[in-house]
Parts: C-alpha cells; structure tokens; sequence
C-alpha cells in the first residue's frame, strides 16, 4: 500500500514520494480550459493547499508527475513562471504582517531570480515582482495564492487589526487586476469570501467556483474514493459509523468526507477522534453565541439566501454565514423559489455536533473540571439508555447548577425558554446522541427529540407554570414516532426563573406501539 500523506499538502512531494494520492485533475483541467481568474472557498485542512499546489506543477511543466492520471494526456504542460504565496505566520501586530508579506515578496523573488526593491511600499513590491517576472523569462505569470483571507480572519475580534489587514491585502491584490496583461491565470484560495469591503473592488474580474457543483467535490473524499482507494486502509471498519462520523460535507455535488479526518483515521488504528475538529478554536464562535443569546436549537433549521452565503461582510457578522465557512455548517439542499435561491444548512457530522456542543457546555458551565465535565456526560449517556429518568433529572439539575450566576447578571436571559432548550440541546448534542431540535410535526414544533436504538425521548420545555408534558400530549407529537416500535418517553421540564433551575419535571412511557392516550 502507498504511504498515506500526513501533514503533507504539496502535489509533487505526493506523487515523488509515492504517497496516496486521490486524482483532482479533472478538476484542474476543467478550470483551466475555462478561467483565467478563480477563486475557491472551502473550510481549513480540506485540501485547497494540495489543489493549489496541484496547479503549480502543471504551471511548471512537471508533466512527470502527472502519469497515470487524468491530465496527462490532455494538457500541454507548458512552463510559465510561478508566483506562490501562502499566507502563514503571524498576522495580529501591524509588525507581524509586514515581515511576513515582505518574507514571501522576497521568496519569491529569489525563487524567480528577480530584484525587489525593498524602500518601495509592500503593494509596489508585489507589481514590480510581477512585471520583473514578466520581462524575464517573456511569459506571462501565473499567481497562486493560498488562505489569501487569513491575515484577516486572524484579526476578527481586533476591528482595528481588521481594517489594517484589509488596506494592506487589498493594496496588494488589486496588482492582480492591474497587471493583466502579464498574467497567465491567478488562483485564490481561502475560507471565506468577503464582501462589502475592499478587498475584492480591486478583484471583480475574480470568478468564484465555490457553488459551482461542477467542482463541489474538488476537495475532499467521496464514498466512491473510501471504497476504492482507501479500501485496504479501512479494512475492519464499520462504514456506517465511519460515514456518521466524518461524512456529510456537501458543496452542491456529491457528500464529501473531510480528507483530514480519514487521514487521520487510518493512521491511528481507526480510531473514532475528532481530529479536524482538534486542529483549530472556536473560540470567537462561540464568543457570538454567548454574546447574542444564540437559540441552538436553530442549527438544525437554517435557512439563508444566496446573497448571504456568497460573501462574509467582516463589518457585520452573520453567525450562520460564519459557522457554514469555517466548516461547521455545510448545505443540506439548495431550494429556488422564482427568482431567489436559498440553502438550508446542516451539522455535517457527528464530529462536528458533538465537538461544537461540548465546547459550548464547557464555556457555560462553572465547573472547569474535565472529570466533572466526563461523570456528567457518562452519567446522562447511562440514564438515557436505561430510561432512568431520576437519573436524567438529577444530571440536568446538576448541569444548571454549575451555570455561573454572570450568564444571568444584568440581563433577563433566565425568563426564555429558548435559553434553556439551548443549554440541554448543547449539552445532549455533544454527547453524540440522535437529536433534532426544533422537530416539525404536522401539529407543531417538537422542541427537542432524542431517537435511541430502542427509545424515542420527546422533551418540551415551560419556563415558570405551565404543564409542558400536557402539551406534548395535547398536540400528539408522539404520533410522528410511533410506528417505529420502540418505546416513546414524553417529557416536560419546568424551569424556576429565579432558581434558574429545574423545578418540575414529569414524563410518560408510551410502550412500542399504538399509543392511547
């Protein structure tokens, strides 16, 4: 079996040291006869790297590599100079980021053998890098460059960082723009597109393929790759948990899986992990939740216009937009409704529910103890499997206690249903179980559905009075559940706004059949 390329994002490090490699060509080849500007967004480790590097070798006329797949035999493979830059580093101090753009200026230029003159301001350096190239090898230039975007996201929550960023990169990308006629073809990859700032005004002849569904699957793994190429990898794994797990990634074309999670996965013996999710903070996400009062439930029922998805508008952040570029949100289906076109968004997978929740109970909660934190969820795991309803009770009431008293203080957060619902919806979520909040009946909206292996937990929450498990019965929310045959549990939790706590919680076994109620 070849080698399996950990930590390893350039095409012909790949194909030289004869690692596995899953053929993008195709792609390429399409985008090449077809473009001259492009842009791509997808989410952190989902392979742009390799894409963009994929490219370069064609650039550079290493036709070599390319036997055997796709491109070989279709493309000239003539050479033209390549200007590559990756934005890496450092970018949260004004003297951060002008080391590390004038430290890829200066490696290019000593790739291509050109001279930069270094008094002359980081925008003017990167037109003479262009031009210089130009006049010396009489060919047009081919730019690539890679998470052209993360010198800003580095600097979301610093505004003034932030627009510092944005002056800089614009001043060096509209070059792009002005230097046509020495340009071959430029490609840009990053995690989002922004909009309503300048930093694409200089770049409108840039075309976006990100929702193109001819190249949805340009980066990731598809189930078609899992059972061919990684077949001997995954030899004794169950598939369908493998597919709950890190599947369910979706641009427009076919459900891929997050290449850095399946990597990962056959190298470590098949172990379940959350790899990607592991590799990068959430921390500013889950900053806006905090901050706006998010009712998560919500993540399950998104919906959004075309407009919104496109672009990312840095000076006023839309939570959804942002969840769905960093990757842990993805399409569930586009919809066109006359001449609007929306998408309803979803979860991906069990990795990223049940690793996004788990972060937000544990900013939530006062406990700070990881074994804390673990006998709460093993006793929840416990209790929903035996139907032990003290038992699910009693940790509920546990998780509210640890809630600090500053998520109530000088608000009145603690009179809304929809805090509760998100608190117990995070914290079921993260232990991975069947969820759906929000769930739509012909009657109504459920507010939180859990469907084990032999039960079904139907959950209403009240605030203050009100009888939350009379409700459920009233509007038959079982009815959805029950030719399933499995036991269906209806149950009400009452909350005390001033102990901001449980104070009621009744229930109702309905055994595996019709019920009569």
């Amino acid at each position: 079996m070849k080698k399996l390329p950990i930590g390893i994002h350039t095409f012909s490090k790949i194909i030289e040291g004869d690692y596995l490699y899953i053929d993008k060509t195709k792609e390429a080849y399409e985008i090449l006869c077809t473009y001259q500007y492009v842009f791509l967004s997808r989410p952190r480790r989902f392979g742009k790297s390799l894409f963009l590097t994929t490219l370069q070798a064609i650039f550079e006329g290493k036709k070599e590599l390319f036997k055997g797949l796709y491109i070989y035999d279709k493309y000239d493979f003539e050479a033209y100079p390549v200007i590559r830059i990756h934005w890496g580093g450092n970018f949260t101090s004004e003297f951060n980021f002008q080391s590390e753009v004038q430290s890829a200026l200066r490696w290019n230029a000593e790739c291509l053998g050109v001279t930069l003159d270094k008094s002359l301001s980081l925008s003017s350096q990167f037109d003479s890098l262009i031009k210089e190239t130009y006049k010396k090898y009489h060919k047009r230039v081919v730019i690539l460059i890679d998470e052209y975007d993360k010198p800003i996201l580095d600097n979301i929550p610093d505004p003034v960082m932030r627009s510092y960023a944005r002056n800089i990169l614009k001043g060096l990308y509209e070059h792009i723009k002005y230097n046509d006629e020495y340009i071959k073809f430029a490609f840009l990859t990053g995690v989002s597109k922004f909009a309503k700032v300048s930093i694409f005004s200089g770049l409108n002849n840039l075309v976006d393929i990100s929702l193109r569904s001819a190249y949805g699957n340009i980066c990731g793994y598809t189930q078609a790759d899992l059972e061919t190429s990684f077949q001997p990898y995954l030899e004794g794994a169950d598939m369908e948990k493998v597919k709950r797990w890190y599947d369910g990634y979706n641009f427009l074309k076919d459900n891929v899986y997050n290449p850095f999670d399946i990597l990962n996965f056959c190298a470590n013996e098949l172990l379940y992990k959350n790899y990607w999710f592991e590799t990068g903070s959430p921390s500013f996400l889950i900053k806006l939740i905090q901050e706006k009062s998010y009712y998560l439930p919500d993540l399950e029922n998104i919906s959004i216009d075309e407009e919104q998805l496109d672009a990312f508008d840095i000076e006023k952040i839309n939570f959804e937009v942002l969840l769905y570029q960093s990757g842990y949100l993805t399409i569930r289906e586009k919809k066109q409704f006359e001449d609007a076109v929306f998408y309803s968004l979803k979860i991906p997978n069990l990795e990223v529910k049940s690793s996004l929740n788990k972060v937000v109970v544990s900013s939530l909660t006062d406990s700070g103890s990881r074994l804390i934190s673990s006998t709460l969820y093993r006793n929840m795991l416990t209790a929903l499997h035996n139907a032990d309803m003290e038992g699910i009770k009693d940790t509920l009431h546990t998780l509210f206690a640890s809630l600090p008293y500053q998520n109530y203080a000088n608000n009145n957060i603690s009179l809304y249903e929809g805090f509760y619902a998100s608190v117990v919806y995070a914290f079921l979520a993260s232990l991975g179980v069947p969820l759906i909040g929000e769930d739509t009946t012909n009657r109504g909206r459920i507010d939180l559905t859990l469907t084990m292996e032999q039960k079904v937990y139907i959950i209403e929450f009240k605030v203050g009075s009100g009888n939350a498990l009379e409700q459920i019965k009233a509007k038959k929310y079982y009815e959805k559940y029950q030719n399933m045959h499995k036991d269906i549990y209806l149950v009400g939790i009452n909350f005390d706004e001033a102990e901001r706590n449980i104070s009621g919680f009744t229930f109702q076994r309905l055994e595996g059949k019709m019920p009569s109620l």
